[in-house]
């Protein structure tokens, strides 16, 4: 069984959870390939060194400067989005003629499939939430993505069939819209897998990130050896996103930090840059972390302040974090997800604008868990599942 894994370029985390897929795949023999570009290509690299990595096209979404403008940038941009999927999908096509992939698995590329290979797409936004003003035309949005949908063989989502889960309603379609999108039609088969995160134990057979951070000179000039604080941090601060929202985040994160008494971390999710671990004032700074040294330091942490994506909800409940999540302006499934989990006293939820220092203060007053994810063996089955339906497919076209 030969793969090819492509997981969508909008921000780490289509990435890191597509870290127990891969995983799984190879635990369970197949032969893995990544599409990746240049954003993620070093974060696999240290996952997955021994795996063959692929260039593919990216979307090249830049995040307009003020975050409510986000819908109607999409809607603006629409025509190159669309140009992007139709080479996306000629890429595909292509991969599949030359290299003889047996499944092509998108994480929420719209167009990353082909005819001749069976073709799994992943994804949590069933549902493509829209900011109240154009509540009205949600119904589009979800009609649209299903379109995408209906080109796949299946459709995989991270989640808990159980509403409402860990993604509420974006996940999870009230069963009359179900039936009506997914039912008919040779409509994909949609399997939840569970939550996925690339901190959850691996497989037999898969790879594991380990080692220690090196020591390199800073920005600042400052030069620290050895790996992280051996202390504990009140605050784990994990910048994320694409830009320029990931920067703006960082700048009043260092702004709110230094103000805020304790020993902090800020990790700025940069793994295509070179390593680099400094300290300025009350905050240890690192451009990225290894998975195992990124988990010992949420895990030793009071708290963790981060965006809402869902990947980042997902790491967290497997690490038992106690989080604040400080959703992207202009991703409103960044805002549902936060209201819904602050809701649920899973955590708390400080929007952009009123990101203060007081506002962090008060948030530590809070006691809010995220449960931890209890269901072993489900992305497991759906694998096995799945390897079944296409070597007897393999076996009918022979």
């Amino acid at each position: 069984m030969k793969i090819l894994v492509a997981p969508l370029d909008w921000g780490l985390g289509h990435a890191t959870r597509c870290v127990p897929v891969i995983r799984e795949f190879l635990a369970q023999g197949a032969e893995v390939e990544l599409a990746v570009v240049k954003a993620n290509a070093g974060f696999f690299r240290e996952v997955f060194p021994e795996l063959r990595q692929r260039v593919a096209p990216g979307y090249n979404v830049v995040y307009p400067k003020y975050g409510f403008n986000m819908a109607l940038w999409l809607l603006k941009n629409s025509a190159h989005l669309n140009a992007v999927m139709r080479y996306e999908h000629r890429y595909a096509e292509e991969m599949v003629e030359r290299h003889g992939y047996d499944v092509l698995f998108s994480d929420n590329r719209f167009a990353f499939f082909s005819k001749k290979a069976y073709s799994v797409y992943m994804t949590h936004q069933r549902r493509i939430a829209f900011p109240p003003a154009l509540v009205a035309l949600e119904g589009i949005g979800i009609r649209w993505h299903h379109a995408r949908m209906r080109n796949f063989d299946e459709v995989w989502v991270p989640d808990v069939e159980t509403a409402p889960g860990y993604a509420g309603a974006l996940s999870h379609l009230p069963s009359r819209g179900e039936r009506a999108s997914f039912g008919v039609g040779g409509a994909p088969a949609v399997r939840f897998v569970g939550p996925l995160s690339r901190f959850d134990a691996p497989c037999s057979g898969a790879s594991r990130v380990t080692g220690s951070l090196n020591a390199h000179e800073s920005p600042a000039g400052g030069l620290k050896t050895g790996s992280l604080n051996a202390g504990k941090y009140r605050v784990v601060a994990v910048v994320s996103g694409v830009e320029p929202a990931r920067t703006q985040f960082e700048n009043r994160l260092r702004d709110i930090l230094r103000d805020v008494p304790g020993d902090h971390l800020m990790i700025l999710g940069k793994p295509q840059a070179p390593r680099m671990h400094w300290t300025e004032g009350n905050i240890e700074f690192v451009t990225h972390l290894p998975t195992g040294e990124f988990a010992r330091a949420v895990r030793d942490a009071d708290w963790v302040i981060s965006r809402g994506g869902y990947s980042t909800v997902m790491d967290m409940a497997y690490l038992g974090a106690k989080c604040i999540f400080v959703p992207t302006p202009g991703q409103y499934e960044q805002v549902v997800l936060a209201r819904d989990l602050a809701t649920a006293g899973y955590a708390v939820n400080i929007p952009a604008n009123r990101l203060s220092v007081e506002s962090l203060l008060d948030a530590f007053k809070g006691n809010v868990a995220l449960p931890r994810p209890q269901q072993a063996g489900v992305l497991e089955n759906a694998v096995k599942d799945l390897f079944s339906r296409v070597g007897d497919k393999i076996s009918r076209r022979r």
